[in-house]
């Protein structure tokens, strides 16, 4: 867990926001036993910028993995940073609701939670089951 927090952490240094100047980092791994890794990547027209979580998984997707064994996100808040709702519908589409998620901040506070308690009543696959 620590170390995924820490890939986090490292990756949190390459993040683009010199707009917000909030530079988030994640890490997850994958089914695979692949670590991905993801900044956030701010733009001048916003909200075309992306999150760290979203990157990572993008990550993941093009090395072939499809699903989320663990993640980890890290920010420098006063409080664990929490992923944005468009990131928790993410990370809920490649991981199951007991996968373990940890939020971290750059001062060391810690919260482990996950994707189920992220997501209550998540939008997924069974919604669709009649198309």
């Amino acid at each position: 867990m620590m170390s995924l927090v820490e890939d986090a952490r490292r990756v949190r240094e390459n993040a683009h926001a010199p707009y917000s100047k909030f530079k988030v980092g994640a890490a997850l791994i994958a089914g695979s036993g692949k670590v991905y890794l993801g900044c956030n990547v701010e733009n001048v027209a916003y909200p075309e910028g992306t999150c760290a979580e979203a990157g990572a998984i993008a990550a993941m997707v093009a090395g072939g993995d499809t699903s989320i064994t663990e993640i980890a996100v890290i920010a420098d808040s006063p409080k664990p940073v929490s992923p944005c709702g468009g990131c928790r519908q993410k990370i809920a589409e490649f991981a199951s609701g007991d996968v373990r998620v940890t939020l971290a901040t750059t001062d060391g506070v810690v919260h482990q939670t996950t994707v189920a308690a992220l997501l209550p009543g998540s939008f997924d696959a069974d919604y669709m089951s009649r198309v």
